[in-house]
């Protein structure tokens, strides 16, 4: 059976060979994210290098997700580790002095004010600003002690931060990203609109057509979020830091919040982070990892994701089986969100007569049973929209460019295929239904609802619809 939710999976020791990408990828890996804070390019060029040729062996579309490290905060390195003790006072430097705790965010006493909270190592040790020069120095009290160890990450809930969203460090691993051949960006600590913007102009000053995924992981990024998914093209709700910086109770409804609003206007959204954590360790799931990974399917995401427990985990090939198997189940039931639709996504004027036909499709597919919607495709958009109705039948899209099957692989309910053989509309047609036959995809007897462009040589918006029975 075919699944509609898909799985993303991070690259790192545990599977990086050619030989580990390709048992995780025949054992469902739709996308392989690639995360740059730990990678060298050299690495990460021989791993996009065997996915491709994976790609090829398999003929599959695996997409690639290079995921931008972000404005990162840390602490400084040292020999021993920290005791931070609870009521205690600690003083932080921008400048490496003695008994002064390093932090390389050089704003940090410019941005922060008196009772500004500061956490430490995700949220386990928590302080308090008592005082800022203003300058380079901060006098915090340490609210939550413990040990603090080496390069600790550090958040700050409730300091707007000033630092540019796109580093030095980012810069230089874009430049590398776009010489590449890799289909979706990943952008770290998305604040605002304007952010995902620069990032969109340097691709489009390339003439490039990589695509942008804006990570939602900051308290601001909440209060600009409909204005973030307005610009990108597509959200990842990524509950590390977002479950450090905001109180953690508030993160399930934050992020049924914008899968419901990803949905409606019809932009793919990404749950990450923790969903089978134990599974660093263990060959098997929590009962709570198991439900975690459930509700995300029956809320609508297009893609689940998988963090340490495929790049550093003792049980990488459990873990995407596991995943996998939860999927099935969940899109088997009666409670998969084809039959359980509350929200209905935007017809957007810009693209009326386009929208309306991918509506009506999925309306008509419902009401006749139809097995399949195919859809010709150029730019993958109409594809996508037709994925954000969530209808019942699965979404067969065909298309002359390798790309864009790559791209649509992190796609709710979408399997792509290589075509360009049509010259007519008619010809496309019959041909699309014989291929997915001969994959045993389709039988005789199905009901088919296709979507495409008149005259088929003009490759234009969808302006077609047509339902047939399988000859």
């Amino acid at each position: 059976m075919i699944r509609k939710t898909k799985i993303i999976a991070t690259i790192g020791p545990a599977t990086s060979s050619k030989v580990m990408l390709k048992k995780i990828i025949g054992k469902g890996v739709n996308v392989c994210r690639l995360n740059f804070s730990h990678l060298t390019h050299d690495d990460a060029k021989e791993i996009i290098s065997n996915i491709k040729e994976i790609n090829q062996e398999l003929h599959v579309h695996t997409a690639i997700l290079a995921d931008l490290q972000g404005p990162k905060i840390r602490v400084g390195e040292f020999k021993n580790p920290i005791n931070l003790v609870k009521g205690n006072e600690v003083i932080f430097s921008t400048k490496d002095k003695k008994d002064c705790i390093y932090i390389n965010y050089q704003n940090f006493a410019k941005d922060v004010n008196a009772k500004d909270k500061v956490l430490l190592d995700d949220g386990k040790l928590a302080l308090k600003v008592v005082s800022t020069n203003k300058k380079d120095t901060v006098v915090l009290k340490v609210v939550f002690g413990g040990l603090l160890q080496s390069r600790k990450g550090v958040n700050l809930p409730n300091t707007p931060i000033s630092l540019p969203c796109l580093t030095k460090k980012d810069k230089e691993d874009l430049e590398f990203v776009l010489s590449e051949k890799i289909e979706w960006i990943g952008l770290s600590f998305v604040r605002k609109a304007d952010d995902v913007r620069i990032l969109k102009e340097i691709i489009a000053k390339r003439n490039l057509h990589h695509k942008v995924i804006a990570k939602i992981e900051k308290p601001e990024a909440i209060k600009n979020i409909d204005e973030i998914i307005d610009v990108t093209d597509a959200i990842m709700v990524a509950r590390g830091d977002l479950g450090v910086e905001v109180p953690p109770q508030k993160v399930p409804v934050y992020q049924k919040m914008i899968v419901n609003k990803c949905i409606i206007h019809a932009r793919p959204v990404v749950i990450a982070t923790q969903m089978l954590e134990s599974m660093l360790e263990s060959p098997s799931a929590t009962r709570a990892e198991v439900n975690d990974v459930a509700n995300s399917v029956i809320d609508g995401a297009d893609a689940v994701m998988l963090s340490g427990e495929t790049s550093v985990g003792k049980y990488p090939l459990n873990t995407v089986d596991t995943m996998r198997e939860i999927i099935r189940d969940v899109e088997a039931s009666e409670h998969n969100i084809s039959q359980n639709k509350v929200i209905r996504p935007l017809i957007n004027n810009s693209r009326l007569l386009s929208n309306a036909i991918c509506s009506h499709a999925c309306d008509i597919a419902e009401n006749t049973k139809a097995k399949a919607i195919i859809t010709v495709t150029y730019s993958g958009f109409n594809t996508i929209k037709t994925s954000s109705f969530r209808p019942q039948a699965f979404i067969y899209a065909f298309t002359n460019n390798h790309t864009i099957l790559n791209t649509l692989s992190l796609v709710w309910g979408v399997q792509g295929f290589y075509y360009d053989r049509g010259t007519t509309t008619d010809q496309t047609i019959r041909e699309t239904k014989e291929i997915l036959k001969q994959e045993k995809h389709l039988k005789k007897g199905d009901l088919v609802v296709n979507l495409a462009s008149m005259p088929a040589q003009e490759k234009g918006m969808t302006n077609m619809m047509k339902i047939s029975k399988v000859r």
